[in-house]
């Protein structure tokens, strides 16, 4: 069996999932990471982007994550986001509507966080 390392991708209001991966790719204050078992302990700031998990039975999952924390320590990392959601439940005209609408008003943040959620969708 490969190594696996045990990830659990949790937002301020729901679980958004739980497993056993291979390797973690996320973005931080410091650049993006990639996290597979046995690396060092880590605690960082996540930066808004997309989350990459690559799980034990070869699948790919990707989420728009917001903001948040991540921490690695014996084989568990905890990516603890503000905000995020899985890129299979992003509904990309309604996404990009707002980004048009975000565009238009000047919404920095908002254009920001309608961009990230286009580019998980991207990469899954």
């Amino acid at each position: 069996m490969a190594a696996e390392l045990h990830v659990e991708l949790v937002a301020a209001d729901r679980k958004i999932w739980s497993g056993e991966a291979t390797l973690v790719v996320a973005r931080t204050t410091s650049g993006d990471i990639g996290v597979m078992p046995g690396h060092q302990p880590l605690l960082g700031v996540l930066e808004s982007g997309p989350v990459t998990i690559r799980t034990s039975d070869g699948g790919t999952v990707v989420a728009a994550a917001h903001g948040g924390f991540i921490s690695f320590a014996d084989n568990k990392l905890s990516l603890l986001a503000e905000i995020a959601e899985l890129a299979d439940e992003i509904d990309v005209q309604r996404v990009e509507r707002e980004l048009e609408r975000a565009k238009a008003e000047g919404d920095a943040s908002a254009e920001r966080r309608a961009d990230v959620r286009l580019r998980a969708v991207a990469a899954r």
